[in-house]
């Protein structure tokens, strides 16, 4: 119960430190930091900087130029330079500024003496289980780990800290597995419990909520470079939570990492894991292959199609060579580069898997671009997947009924009048009926939802002759007001209709509207955008909204 969990940086230092301890001299910990900084420069892998034709970062050629004799640092010539006192002769010259310590120069003698064995970069080297170390104090000792952190302690001359009290623990560890303070009963829980397992069985607990695979997935969200949005130009939503629920449920269930490698990079060829895999589990295995659909998009015009397609597969390569292979390989996009391991043609040759894709290039502002997976939610896949079963045979039956009821609908066609149609309106009086009188100052006959009233023109109101030679208002730049109509609820069916005659040069303006303005425009309205017919449908602007344009213009100086 001494520590929650111990970060990995005290662990390398400590591993660090027991291998120092035990004497061996270790390339990349001691030695190659020397040559980094004191030799590398003039003899490395710069060819433009390299001196006297000598590399020291490789092993075979520095033992070749004899620079270097494993076992032997009486005949090692890079040790006769290091250790010289003449001006002309030692290593690194002084120009440079820089002196080796007595300490740097012993490891370097020593490093040779042992066979002066290189090392790759640490992140090639397969990790070894080291052997706990000797301690002094066993008593302290509660696991493995606890042997490499008192052995530095001692080697240091150092004492342990006071065990935590149980509260400060039990914050410490759902901070560190949740990434939130624990609930004030589990902590009152864990304080009072007197089992000796009382610590292990919270961090079971921790473990076994869903918290833990939020705060945990989240760190791999980061990796897959998951978004709800396209990324870049209009930055449009993207619909993509179910694969980040595919990851925090990937991790609660404590799914095995070579299976969850499998899913992320081709879940969509996984057809089962069996014979007896579930549609729900084929589904799943789909949704993880999400991961290769988190890369940013455009529609951006100007962008072209094969230009951005090879981007995509650009960043599917080096998103994966980062997250798998711990390797930065944007350099082998141009060129083999001196320190990856990576070349160009390797880095295509990886690429051409990640370009075999459906995925168009332009992702048309559209918040779900093709192709796209259908994920009902859990508790509807029965109904969906019998739904997928109903309908074609729906399908069928309606075309069927279409066909039967063509006669009679060409029947009724020949017999239709606008009288005939009136009678079928869902209203019997229009909501507003503006039948207009003639001379200013007079007033307006209106009838609404059957309510009768007047409603006073100004001198400001003009007339001209109507589409069918009836009068028409025109109220310059003025809106009529009726505060009673229009009030919809947003489950009521509503028409309206008008003669509109805009004139040319694109004007924009609302014909007829019921919009609350304080209520961030809640309403709707009939608007006209560039000669264009608009509807505003608003519960809230611009959260909850919609607008429709029509994409033809209406004629101008024209009824319509």
């Amino acid at each position: 119960m001494r520590r929650s969990v111990i970060s990995l940086a005290p662990l390398l230092a400590a591993f660090a430190a027991a291998s120092s301890v035990a004497g061996d001299v270790s390339y990349n910990r001691d030695i190659r930091p020397i040559l980094v900084e004191n030799c590398f420069s003039c003899h490395g892998a710069d060819s433009a900087s390299r001196k006297a034709e000598l590399r020291l970062d490789r092993r075979d050629e520095a033992v070749e130029s004899g620079a270097i004799v494993p076992g032997d640092p009486d005949s090692s010539v890079m040790l006769d330079r290091i250790f010289s006192d003449d001006p002309e002769e030692i290593m690194p010259p002084p120009a440079l500024k820089k002196t080796l310590t007595a300490e740097q120069k012993d490891l370097l003698k020593r490093w040779i003496a042992e066979g002066s064995e290189y090392e790759p970069h640490w992140s090639f080297i397969p990790p070894a289980r080291s052997e706990p170390p000797v301690v002094k104090n066993e008593a302290w000792v509660k696991n493995p780990i606890d042997r490499f952190i008192l052995s530095r302690l001692e080697a240091e001359g150092l004492q342990p800290a006071p065990e935590a009290d149980r509260r400060t623990i039990a914050r410490r560890v759902a901070l560190d597995l949740t990434g939130l303070p624990p609930e004030p009963a589990v902590v009152d829980a864990f304080v009072a419990d007197p089992a000796p397992d009382a610590y292990e069985r919270l961090v079971d607990s921790l473990l076994a909520s869903l918290e833990w695979g939020e705060h945990r997935g989240r760190h791999w969200l980061d990796y897959a470079r998951y978004a709800d949005t396209h990324g870049i130009h209009i930055d449009n939503f993207r619909e993509m939570w179910t694969y980040r629920q595919w990851v925090v449920g990937a991790f609660n269930r404590n799914l095995p990492f070579d299976q969850f490698t499998i899913l992320q990079l081709a879940g969509d060829l996984v057809q089962d894991h069996g014979p007896s895999a579930s549609p729900d589990q084929i589904l799943d295995n789909r949704i993880a292959s999400g991961f290769n659909r988190c890369n940013i998009t455009t529609n951006e015009g100007g962008a072209i199609d094969e230009e951005y397609l090879v981007l995509y597969a650009r960043d599917r390569t080096e998103t994966t060579s980062a997250v798998w292979m711990g390797l930065t390989t944007g350099c082998a996009v141009c060129h083999d580069h001196k320190f990856d391991p990576l070349s160009q043609r390797e880095f295509y040759e990886l690429a051409a898997f990640f370009n075999n894709t459906t995925q168009k290039a332009m992702d048309g502002n559209v918040r779900n671009t093709p192709p796209i997976l259908t994920v009902p939610a859990p508790e509807d896949r029965p109904r969906f997947a019998a739904l997928e079963g109903e309908i074609p045979a729906a399908k069928a039956a309606v075309e069927v009924r279409t066909q039967a009821a063509r006669p009679e609908f060409e029947s009724w066609l020949k017999s239709v009048t606008l009288d005939s149609i009136a009678a079928i309106l869902p209203r019997e009086t229009p909501l507003v009926h503006m039948p207009l009188a003639e001379g200013a100052g007079s007033t307006t006959h209106v009838s609404l939802l059957g309510k009768e009233t007047d409603l006073p023109l100004t001198a400001a109101t003009t007339w001209q002759p109507g589409p069918s030679g009836s009068p028409a208002v025109m109220l310059d730049g003025r809106a009529a007001e009726l505060p009673g109509s229009g009030d919809f609820e947003r489950h009521d069916p509503f028409s309206v209709t008008f003669w509109l005659r805009p004139p040319g040069g694109g004007p924009s303006g609302a014909v007829i509207a019921r919009m609350d303005e304080s209520q961030e425009h809640r309403g709707w309205d009939v608007w006209m955008e560039d000669r264009r017919i608009a509807v505003h449908l608003i519960h809230s602007w611009p959260k909850e909204a919609v607008k429709i344009v029509a994409e033809a213009q209406l004629p101008a100086d024209a009824w319509t």
